[in-house]
């Protein structure tokens, strides 16, 4: 199977409060490929896991209701399978380590550039995928 064909089995869910980033982000991962799911916040977020097959989630960091650390923390505590990229406003370095430290797989610099975005999510999709111990031949035999 070619890699686009792959990334349709992949689902990314975008979290965010700003419909317009969950919008942008929807369009590019969209474009290359991937199954989009958005919630405006980590609450939401939660119970979007609770219904669907996610894969990737990218989530703002500040938001109301459940924060992204927040839903970081439970992410990787309940889904521990699941890949986390953080956005954080540019210049906020603090934020990103603490993000990375609690187990964040990358993070998204805002405003950041299209291919910026295809780029962290298919390394963070790799990095998952061989964490699982599953090889790339099986996958890119699927």
């Amino acid at each position: 199977m070619d890699q686009t064909g792959m990334k349709n089995t992949i689902t990314i869910l975008v979290v965010d409060d700003e419909q317009m980033m969950r919008d942008l982000l929807t369009k590019i991962l969209s474009r290359d490929g991937y199954r989009i799911l958005t919630a405006e916040d980590g609450q939401a977020a939660l119970e979007m896991l609770d219904q669907h097959q996610i894969d990737l989630i990218i989530s703002d960091m500040k938001m109301p209701r459940l924060n992204g650390f927040e839903l970081l923390k439970i992410v990787k505590k309940d889904y521990p399978t699941i890949g986390m990229i953080m956005m954080t406003a540019y210049g906020d370095t603090y934020t990103v380590k603490d993000a990375l430290l609690l187990g964040a797989d990358e993070y998204l610099t805002k405003p950041f550039k299209s291919f910026e975005v295809s780029l962290i999510v298919e390394r963070a999709y790799w990095r998952i995928l061989s964490a699982s111990g599953r090889s790339i031949d099986a996958e890119l035999q699927e």
